[in-house]
C-alpha cells in the first residue's frame, strides 16, 4: 500500500484558478468544485461532487481517495478502497460540468471515520516552450457512525526553542476545526497562529499550531486566554503554558 504525506491547506474556496503559460501570453482558466467538505450522516453510504470547467479549453481530471489520520502533529494519507470515486478520470469541456460519485464501502465503527480525496488536473500534452500550471485540491470527507460521536478538545500553549504552540488534544469519537483563534497574554498582547495553518484535529489525534508573536514568550505556569470558533461552538477558554525546553 502507498502511503502519501499531505500537509492540508484551507478549505474555503469553492474555485481554484490556475494559468496556462505560454511566452509572455497567458490563457486563464478555472474549475470550481462543490462542495468542499464532504460530510456523511450515519448510516449514508453514498454522495457526490460537481466539478465545473469555468475555462475556454478542454481539460482532463483525476479522482484518488484516500484514508486521513495525524500522526505526530501532521496529516497522513494512505490510499484506500474504502471510498470509491466514480469516475475517476473525467473531461470537461469549457463550459461543461461533472458529477463525481462517492460510495463509502466500510460503515464506521464506534468513532468518525475520515478520509480526503485528491483531484489532480491532468496536464495536457508537452509542448516546446509552454509552462504548464495544473490544479491539486484536496477534499476532506468525514463519515459518522450510528452512535453518538463528538468531539472533546483539551488545550495548553508550549514554549519551545523561542518558538509558541498551542497545543489541541481531542480524546472524541469526532473531529473538530478551530478557526479564527488567538491568545492574549496577561500584559494584553494579541498572539495569533501563523497563516495557512488547517484547522481540523481529527478524533484520537493532537495538532499543534505555530504561533507569531513578538516580545517576549509566555512563562511557564501563566496563564493565556483562547478565543475562536470550533465545529461546537464558540471558544472562550483559559490556558496554561508549559515549557519543553
Amino acid at each position: 500500500m502507498n502511503t502519501h504525506c499531505h500537509k492540508a491547506s484551507s478549505f474555503a474556496l469553492t474555485a481554484i484558478l490556475f494559468v496556462v503559460l505560454k511566452g509572455m501570453a497567458g490563457e486563464a482558466q478555472s474549475l470550481s468544485v462543490l462542495p468542499v467538505n464532504v460530510h456523511l450522516a450515519p448510516g449514508e453510504k453514498a454522495t457526490s461532487l460537481t466539478v465545473s470547467n469555468q475555462g475556454t479549453s478542454k481539460t482532463a481530471i483525476q479522482i484518488r481517495t484516500f484514508a486521513w489520520s495525524q500522526e505526530g502533529g501532521e496529516d497522513k494519507l494512505t490510499a484506500t478502497g474504502e471510498v470509491v470515486a466514480s469516475p475517476p478520470i473525467a473531461s470537461l469541456e469549457p463550459g461543461a460540468t461533472q458529477v463525481i460519485r462517492l460510495i463509502l464501502r466500510k460503515s464506521p465503527q464506534g468513532r468518525e471515520s475520515t478520509y480526503r480525496i485528491l483531484l489532480d488536473q491532468i496536464p495536457p500534452p508537452a509542448e516546446p516552450g509552454v509552462v504548464h500550471v495544473v490544479l491539486r485540491l484536496s477534499i476532506p470527507i468525514f463519515a459518522q457512525p450510528t452512535t453518538v460521536a463528538v468531539p472533546h478538545m483539551q488545550y495548553h500553549v508550549e514554549t519551545s526553542a523561542g518558538q509558541i504552540y498551542l497545543v489541541g488534544t481531542n480524546d472524541g469519537l469526532r473531529h473538530e476545526a478551530l478557526r479564527d483563534f488567538e491568545l492574549t497574554t496577561s500584559d494584553g498582547r494579541k498572539l495569533k497562529p501563523a497563516t495557512g495553518s488547517s484547522p481540523y484535529i481529527l478524533a484520537g489525534a493532537t495538532r499543534r499550531w505555530t504561533i507569531t508573536a513578538q516580545g517576549p514568550l509566555p512563562m511557564p505556569s501563566e496563564t493565556l486566554q483562547l478565543t475562536g470558533h470550533a465545529d461546537a461552538g464558540a471558544i472562550e477558554e483559559q490556558v496554561r503554558v508549559v515549557s519543553t525546553q
